[in-house]
């Protein structure tokens, strides 16, 4: 580390920190259609900037609330709930937001901060230990008093043209990853569509039902004996359903197989691009993996008879989230939708010559959907690999030539 960085508290760098307002001061009643929004914690569930369905306040409302307002480039966190999640408020949505009650609020000193600095601090490993440090280990997770915790993180700064340039670095990874993800919601939707039209609009009144089964192997997964640790942390993925949230390609997992696990349980392997669909209680999700792979018990996979079966069988299962939660049965609370029962899956079967000419069709999509999917593992990866690095000053960024004197 060089003397150029110098440690601070964060409270001697900040211009403003601020609390969500007590949990009677909003209430179900005080929400509306449109006005300022409320950021809670699903808000701060994207990779940078707050985002997402927003609930709303009046603006009086809002004006009754001024402490707890926020404004673009001010850092949003939770304190109570799904505690360390962190992101900045964006320009050009809204002129001004209101914190719930489970958030906290930083406004920078620019003096000393750049906000896309210190988003990415606390996205570092470094920072989130500054963050959680006071987390609270009884009931609901929380930071036990939030602001004075905030206030008393302590930060290894740069100067301000060293933070630009890191945050640039790692602002434009995310901005790449970003725009990968929304190319691949166009790519999906694109699909879906196609699908709706083929055999929902246009569907033929003389096509018939088959099982599921028809179409390929079902494989129920299996989580092979956690006593012998030579079966785990290889390189085979294992899916849980956690892994397959908002995924189409299942690239990343985070428990994984050697081949010794794998071969304890062989018959449980998926071959590439097989259809993963959850079924114990979370039910209804669907991805493809991206290699070989096996899956825990909560989730049944078709391994199809034809590629062309393939895309077709992911967009049916897509679009029967309804009929899977009504097949799901169980004297409990909990949903489950046995092998069994997943396999008579009742499922349209055009002529082959109509999969096949429909599968021509959305092939290429998908295909365009993995490479993006790789391409945003890839970006992931360096992101992640670089950020405690840049965050540390082990790896350093050259400035542009002008740079040092802003």
């Amino acid at each position: 580390m060089t003397g150029e960085w110098k440690e601070y508290k964060l409270e001697d760098v900040a211009q403003d920190f601020a609390m969500g307002p007590f949990g009677s001061n909003i209430k179900a009643e005080n929400f509306q259609e449109s006005g300022v929004p409320v950021i809670r914690g699903k808000n701060l569930n994207f990779p940078k900037y707050v985002d997402g369905d927003f609930v709303f306040l009046s603006e009086e409302k809002a004006d009754q609330l001024k402490s707890s307002n926020c404004y673009p480039n001010d850092l949003v966190f939770t304190h109570r709930g799904t505690i360390g999640q962190v992101a900045i408020v964006p320009e050009g949505k809204f002129k001004r937001y209101v914190v719930s009650q489970s958030g906290m609020k930083l406004t920078v000193n620019k003096k000393y901060l750049d906000h896309n600095y210190l988003l990415y601090f606390f996205k570092s490993n470094i920072g989130q230990h500054e963050l959680l440090q006071n987390e609270s280990q009884v009931g609901v997770p929380s930071i036990s008093s939030p602001l004075t915790s905030l206030k008393s993180v302590t930060i290894t700064l740069p100067p301000l043209p060293e933070q630009r340039a890191i945050a640039s670095v790692l602002s434009s990874l995310d901005d790449k990853i970003d725009l990968l993800h929304r190319q691949n919601k166009t790519l999906e939707a694109m699909a879906e569509t196609l699908f709706r039209q083929w055999f929902v609009e246009e569907a033929d009144e003389g096509w018939k039902e088959k099982p599921l089964s028809f179409y390929g192997t079902i494989i129920c997964g299996k989580t092979p004996s956690k006593k012998v640790q030579s079966y785990f942390n290889g390189d085979i993925p294992f899916i849980k359903i956690p892994d397959m949230h908002g995924n189409i390609f299942l690239f990343d997992t985070s428990d994984s197989l050697t081949e010794e696990g794998k071969r304890s349980q062989s018959n449980k392997t998926l071959p590439p691009k097989s259809i993963c669909v959850s079924c114990i209680a979370t039910v209804g999700l669907v991805s493809l993996n991206a290699k070989e792979s096996q899956t825990n018990q909560q989730i049944n996979s078709i391994v199809p008879n034809e590629n062309y079966y393939r895309y077709y069988l992911y967009l049916t299962m897509r679009s029967s989230y309804d009929l899977l939660h009504s097949m799901a049965s169980g004297g409990t609370a909990t949903l489950n939708l046995n092998t069994g029962n997943f396999s008579q899956i009742p499922v349209l079967y055009p002529e082959q010559s109509v999969l096949e000419e429909f599968h021509s069709e959305v092939e290429p999509l998908f295909d365009k959907i993995f490479f993006n999917q790789s391409q945003i593992h890839t970006l992931e990866k360096l992101r992640d690999t670089l950020l405690p690095k840049l965050m540390s000053g082990e790896v350093r960024v050259e400035l542009a030539q002008g740079e040092a004197a802003r």
